[in-house]
């Protein structure tokens, strides 16, 4: 079997590569870093750097241009903790060395409000903290070697978010997920601050997930994510966002890192390019399943192979009189030919689909003073798919119809600049503008035999223009007491709307080790810009594009939250929240049916002449327990009760598809120092909740008519059976001298538990009652191996 295959190949390797272990000597590599201003982003000479629990002692100061370097630090985890004189001391723990690869950091200092008296300060851990300022509630930062440790994660940010309190998986075959019942449509990607496409191989248009992530998480450092209630900066979102980071290449010497796994086979390089200190990062990828059947080895996929590649890159140019300057790049390409799949009926089909995106971006940043600077960017991205459906068309047949022909293409120009000003250690200000341009192109009709012949679903060609400003004021009252608040204005030119869009929060910390905060959000989002073209065939057989005036979707979102943290590695967060929606599209032909429940699928809707009357809301309780990283092991348990209501154009208040009403996960690791600087770590993951809801088959029709027909009168009233999944992860890490070495198998859903993913219906023409429901699950049980090298 191969699972037990891989489970025996990894304990080999692990047995080969510790006997060696006792006649290795001390390796020893290199930390070094910039100590920043956590608002200002000023250099801190002078500050203070020890590596704890190291003894002798070791421990350095920033130099003028903030920069500290401790070197000959041997491999394996270590904890350091920065202070400086005015300002809230840092610890940073358990960070992992390796001899393949320097550790470089970027630390962000606070400036305490109170001076003047003696005061107890507690070093703050970057670990329960946003790399945003103005966040106050609903919001985390994870790091890199979180989307590796989490087992189920696999490198995906998508996919380890999902372990977070309100998040939930809709498809564990794709990455999409359902922030607070939200539908996934409502997230938000941003990449070194540019708002960017679905970042996601074989995503869809409209669509924010996909089954494989075109994200490198070789290539990311500490980010952000959001699930409601977010800052005025951040727009076109109605559930939540992602602000992603990539970190800079080694601007000393050259690195190299090589990995094979469920990702793709991949190399990256990285280093210097001049002695002013710039740098660049860059690393491609390809498909391990592509690469293995050209291999001529197959893997149960039969001539479904999904190729798919992607590329990533910074540039990184730093210290000129200019500014800083940082150039970066993602773009991918996948695509799948499905032949002989089971389709209309007892009818074969033939399908191909391909999806392709890409983002360009350059950043600038230019300090007037030491308390004002400009961020400014310009970027370009663009997003296409193309879809082909036939049936009995392949090569190999004579006969057969085409059924459906899409190819759609959206390309953006943007440019954004903001100032940051920090006018003292109590007050920040942060205000910018947004302007984009967009390009789009479709072209989508499929075969209607009420006509004969195909009808258009869109065909257009144009161009639309979105404006946006914002403004944020974060005021300290003391060391304890903060408001956050904020404005953020949109206006979309191509049907004259235009929101303004209040943002609120407070955070009172109280007893040293505990807070409360309150956060408020009203946000709005334009609908996928594809749905504007929809087009109504009229009688006479011209078209007409019923949805152009469709607005913005809207939401105001409440949140109350406790924290506690009970020792310096082991928190408590309880959240409430209440959303409610408005303007949300809906049909006065299928009067069901609501954008609230689309997005989460290789495609969205496409329904003409939809109309803004649809509501919605969202509101639930979430628990967070969290022990991060210490002492060898961690865990993280998170529990959400939920409900998601939508009312459609009938005005009957129903269940939306993603109240799963509730879900839990518990997940947690243990690592094991095996010699003097390698790890054997195992990881576990168990989640419980209450799967999709669905509308039922109405079965008489279906068999008269020979094609699925449902009940819309019980839409979304049951759900399928409640998911369970448990996944696993087995690592061992080895330390060389100059190189270090990482193996892992990562064994989905150990348990084989049978998760419905959709029942669908299967007709029988020879004999309809014969007909059955065939149901179609998430993923089974799934062993994969990765190996990854740094050197």
């Amino acid at each position: 079997m191969p699972l037990l295959r891989g489970i025996n190949l990894l304990i080999a390797t692990i047995l080969i590569c510790l006997n060696p272990l006792q006649a290795q000597g001390d390796y020893t590599q290199t930390i070094r870093g910039t100590i920043l201003d956590k608002h200002s982003q000023v250099t801190l000479p002078g500050a203070s750097v020890v590596l704890l629990n190291s003894d002798p002692l070791i421990g350095v100061s920033s130099d003028v241009d903030g920069k500290f370097r401790l070197e000959n630090v041997p491999v394996g985890r270590h904890s350091l903790q920065f202070s400086f004189m005015g300002y809230e001391p840092v610890v940073i723990n358990n960070v992992d060395l390796g001899s393949g690869k320097e550790l470089v950091l970027t630390v962000e200092m606070e400036e305490k409000v109170i001076t003047t008296k003696e005061v107890v300060v507690y070093a703050k851990f970057q670990k329960d903290e946003t790399i945003n300022k103005m966040a106050t509630v609903s919001a985390r930062s994870f790091s890199v070697e979180e989307t590796q440790r989490y087992a189920g994660s696999l490198g995906d940010p998508s996919r380890m978010a999902a372990n977070f309190a309100g998040v939930v998986s809709s498809n564990d075959r794709r990455n999409d997920i359902v922030i607070r019942g939200n539908s996934p449509m409502g997230l938000l990607w941003r990449l070194e601050g540019i708002e960017i496409p679905n970042p996601n191989h074989f995503g869809a248009m409209g669509t924010t997930g996909g089954p494989v992530s075109m994200l490198n998480n070789n290539l990311l450092t500490n980010s952000d994510f959001f699930s409601g209630a977010f800052p005025a900066e951040y727009g076109n979102a109605l559930a939540g966002a992602f602000d992603l980071r990539m970190r800079s290449g080694n601007n000393e010497k050259p690195e190299y890192v090589g990995q094979i796994g469920f990702n793709g086979f991949e190399l990256g390089a990285e280093g210097p390019f001049s002695k002013s200190g710039a740098s660049y990062l860059v690393n491609y990828r390809y498909s391990t399943l592509d690469v293995m059947h050209k291999l001529g080895l197959e893997f149960g996929t039969g001539s479904a192979v999904p190729e798919y590649q992607d590329l990533s890159f910074k540039v990184d140019v730093p210290g000129t009189k200019a500014g800083h300057f940082s150039l970066f790049g993602l773009g991918g390409k996948s695509f799948i030919a499905l032949d002989n799949e089971e389709g209309w009926g007892t009818k074969e089909v033939y399908t191909e689909y391909g999806s392709d995106m890409g983002v360009i971006g350059l950043n600038h940043q230019y300090f007037f003073t030491d308390k004002s600077r400009l961020k400014t960017s310009v970027s370009y991205s663009g997003f296409r798919t193309k879809t082909l459906l036939d049936s009995l068309v392949a090569p190999d047949y004579e006969q057969g119809y085409a059924y459906y022909r899409s190819t759609l293409s959206e390309t953006k120009l943007s440019f954004a600049t903001q100032h940051i000003y920090k006018l003292s250690a109590s007050d920040n200000f942060k205000t910018g503008i947004i302007l984009d341009h967009f390009n789009v192109n479709y072209v989508d009709s499929f075969l209607d035999y009420e006509i004969g012949g195909f009808r258009t679903l869109t065909l257009n060609k144009g161009s639309m223009d979105m404006s946006r400003a914002f403004t944020q004021w974060q005021h300290k009252f003391n060391d304890h007491l903060v408001l956050n608040s904020g404005l953020h204005f949109s206006y979309f030119n191509f049907n004259k709307e235009a929101r303004l869009e209040p943002r609120l929060g407070i955070r009172w910390s109280f007893s040293g080790n505990q807070a409360l905060n309150f956060g408020y959000g009203y946000h709005s989002q334009l609908q996928p810009k594809m749905n504007y073209f929809i087009q109504t065939r009229l009688d006479n057989g011209t078209y007409i594009e019923t949805n152009r005036d469709l607005k913005m979707s809207r939401s105001q979102h409440f949140v109350v939250g406790y924290d506690r943290r009970f020792a310096q590695d082991f928190r408590l967060k309880l959240e409430a929240y209440y959303q409610q929606l408005s303007k949300i599209p809906v049909s006065q032909t299928y009067t069901a049916f609501s954008m609230l429940n689309a997005g989460d699928f290789f495609a969205i809707p496409h329904i003409d002449s939809l109309m803004n009357e649809g509501t919605g809301k969202n509101y639930g309780l979430e628990l967070t327990v969290e022990k991060f990283f210490s002492e060898g092991y961690y865990f993280l348990v998170t529990a959400s009760l939920y409900d998601s209501k939508y009312k459609a154009f009938d005005g009957i208040q129903r269940n939306t598809t993603f109240n799963g009403n509730f879900i839990v996960n518990a997940l947690g690791g243990y690592e094991l120092k095996v010699g003097s600087h390698n790890a054997i770590a195992f990881d576990l993951k168990a989640v419980y909740g209450g799967n999709k809801r669905y509308i039922p088959l109405d079965w008489k029709a279906s068999i008269a008519q020979g094609e699925e027909e449902y009940n819309w009168d019980e839409a979304f009233k049951n759900r399928y059976p409640n998911y369970l999944r448990i996944d696993v992860r087995l690592s061992f890490k080895l330390n060389g001298k100059k190189i270090n070495q990482e193996w892992a198998l990562d064994i989905q859903n150990v348990t084989n538990n049978k998760n419905i993913l959709v029942e669908q219906f299967q007709y029988n023409a020879q004999d309809s009652w014969q007909s059955k429901l065939v149901k179609q699950y998430q993923t089974e049980l799934f062993p994969m191996m990765t190996y990854r090298i740094f050197f």
